[in-house]
């Protein structure tokens, strides 16, 4: 608990001289207003994964003071971290890191926890797949897909003020609260670390948006949930591994569906980006009518109503995956909803055949 309440200030009081060194460091800024992508108002600071990087070693720091075994074990994951985190701090500082280098490195951070942390997926409670795994090079490729792959899925939600920060924060604190009923202490602490690190970059970023994860926050958060999730089925088999594929059912099924979307809807590569998420069209159709106005305040005012949206779609697969962690076929049942549900939800939105009862507007 206490290494909760220090990563949590410590992203809190980087976050707030992250904001004001901005003003004299205009390279931390993201100026880009009109892009497929971009919906803020105003410039804003893009580095605020640093603050929870930051935030989540001196969480850290404190639980190798008080437990070095699992101070240490944090102090590995971090370091797992480093290439996927550098590369998109990279790209929040350079606007210059494509998207296919920034996949490469967090690939790469995903085979360096293979092999430090031992974060190997070698069941996914299917037993014609699970003997596949078996071999180390099956498990390794599966495991940096499926790692990579949430990581890229956390970038391409955060999307909105407190959109993925927020979902990062129910994921971990369900990783949590499973871990401790498995008595693995491990992950406990470096998932409560990680909530409060999130936790107190939150207070600057929602809903006012004052700044912004950016690459490196979205990659390291990512990555970070990914490996959780990785070890703490990999070191209790008493969870079910559709567990963790319930649990990150949101970020992971958002990447396929946009590639099947660009790929083979519309032609194109999946590395372009395009204003067609779901989360972009819960904006651009359910909430634009909320305010009457045009100014910054009321897009902003707009951004932030965006996001519960999802919150709560989110929450209809960390709930019950939170609470049948050791039944595989509810969870199974529950992942099978989320997609059918997602992908109705989807097709109403874009046919303009949401229900009334979603659609914020405007009071006369």
């Amino acid at each position: 608990m206490h290494s909760i309440i220090v990563s949590f200030f410590v992203a809190l009081m980087v976050g707030f001289f992250i904001i004001k060194l901005s003003v004299v460091n205009e390279k931390t800024l993201d100026y880009e207003l009109n892009g497929a992508q971009k919906f803020h108002s105003h410039p804003v600071p893009r580095i605020g994964g640093l603050a929870i990087f930051i935030a989540v070693a001196a969480g850290g720091g404190l639980a190798y003071w008080r437990a070095p075994h699992i101070g240490a074990w944090i102090f590995l994951l971090l370091l797992s971290s480093t290439l996927a985190f550098g590369s998109g701090i990279l790209e929040d500082w350079t606007k210059n890191v494509g998207v296919l280098y920034r996949l490469i490195f967090t690939l790469l951070s995903a085979v360096v926890g293979y092999f430090l942390l031992h974060a190997a997926i070698v069941r996914i409670d299917v037993s014609f797949i699970d003997s596949f795994l078996r071999f180390a090079p099956v498990s390794l490729l599966f495991t940096v897909l499926c790692v990579a792959g949430i990581a890229n899925g956390i970038n391409i939600i955060d999307g909105f003020n407190g959109l993925a920060g927020a979902i990062s924060i129910f994921i971990a604190l369900s990783l949590a609260y499973v871990s401790m009923q498995v008595g693995d202490a491990h992950v406990t602490t470096a998932a409560l670390v990680l909530a409060g690190a999130t936790a107190g970059f939150m207070i600057w970023n929602y809903p006012f948006g004052l700044i912004f994860l950016g690459d490196g926050g979205a990659y390291f958060l990512g990555f970070m949930l990914a490996e959780l999730a990785v070890l703490l089925i990999a070191r209790n088999p008493q969870v079910s591994a559709w567990y963790a594929a319930l649990l990150m059912i949101y970020p992971a099924f958002e990447v396929i569906f946009s590639i099947y979307r660009k790929k083979f809807v519309r032609g194109i590569s999946p590395g372009i980006p395009d204003g067609v998420h779901l989360h972009m069209l819960v904006f651009k159709r359910l909430v634009r009518w909320t305010l009457g106005t045009q100014g910054a305040r009321a897009k902003t005012r707009r951004n932030a109503l965006t996001s519960p949206y999802l919150w709560l779609l989110s929450l209809t697969a960390i709930i019950p995956a939170t609470l049948f962690w050791h039944s595989k076929w509810v969870l199974v049942g529950f992942s099978a909803l989320f997609v059918v549900g997602y992908t109705w939800l989807y097709a109403q939105i874009v046919r303009f055949n949401a229900p009334q009862w979603m659609i914020l507007r405007k009071k006369k």
